[in-house]
């Protein structure tokens, strides 16, 4: 079975949702590329110009092996050394709730692109609250039940990453449940119950999209 990013069975449902705001001939910065799916991705079906940062080695080498432009670096660090507006989109794909300093990345990455989209994991969604409240323990949004399994380091929900977004002087752009359309940020209530994944887009002093 064809695995690139041609073949949609194989496609991560968040990089699917990430691609459809990522326009022709932008230069995008991929933070926590991984092996360099969502870049192929951008590359080929949205005729995107990508560059990656990833802090594992192995992860880099995969990438180089592809002929995809990537650096071996790490967010929480390494940001600063970017200059003002040099791309046009940063993305943080289930990454921001892995990092050390993730209000840090988020600022720099508005510094360095016009626009910065993430997707993360939503505990704000009802079965989350509903097993919080039946079972008095941590819920996992991961293939493993247990709060020490795979999964976000930093569990928060969309109306605290919205949160985040306000203190540092972002708005909302767009937002959409993973699988779902865009909606603007007055829909953020719906979705912080309704969806398990997001997707936010974010820029600096924007108004919401009607």
């Amino acid at each position: 079975m064809k695995s690139g990013p041609g073949s949609s069975s194989m496609r991560r449902a968040d990089h699917v949702a990430i691609a459809q705001f990522i326009n022709a001939g932008e230069l995008v910065l991929d933070v926590g590329c991984g092996d360099g799916q969502l870049m192929e991705l951008l590359q080929l079906e949205r005729g995107a110009r990508t560059r990656g940062l990833e802090v594992e080695q192995a992860g880099v080498n995969r990438c180089v092996s592809k002929g995809l432009a990537v650096v071996q670096g790490d967010a929480d660090r390494d940001l600063p050394v970017y200059p003002d507006a040099a791309f046009d989109a940063a993305i943080l794909s289930k990454t921001i709730q892995e990092l050390a300093r993730p209000k840090f990345v988020l600022g720099e990455l508005s510094r360095i692109a016009r626009k910065t989209i993430i997707s993360f994991r939503n505990y704000g969604h009802w079965k989350v609250r509903a097993a919080l409240l039946t079972s008095g323990r941590i819920p996992s949004l991961a293939s493993n039940s247990g709060w020490w399994s795979d999964g976000a380091r930093r569990p928060c929900t969309a109306r605290d990453m919205a949160e985040l977004a306000e203190e540092l002087g972002l708005k909302i752009t767009a937002a959409t449940a993973v699988s779902g359309a865009p909606v603007t940020a007055s829909a953020l209530t719906r979705l912080n119950w309704t969806a398990e994944e997001l997707v936010f887009v974010l820029e600096r002093g924007k108004a919401e999209t009607e």
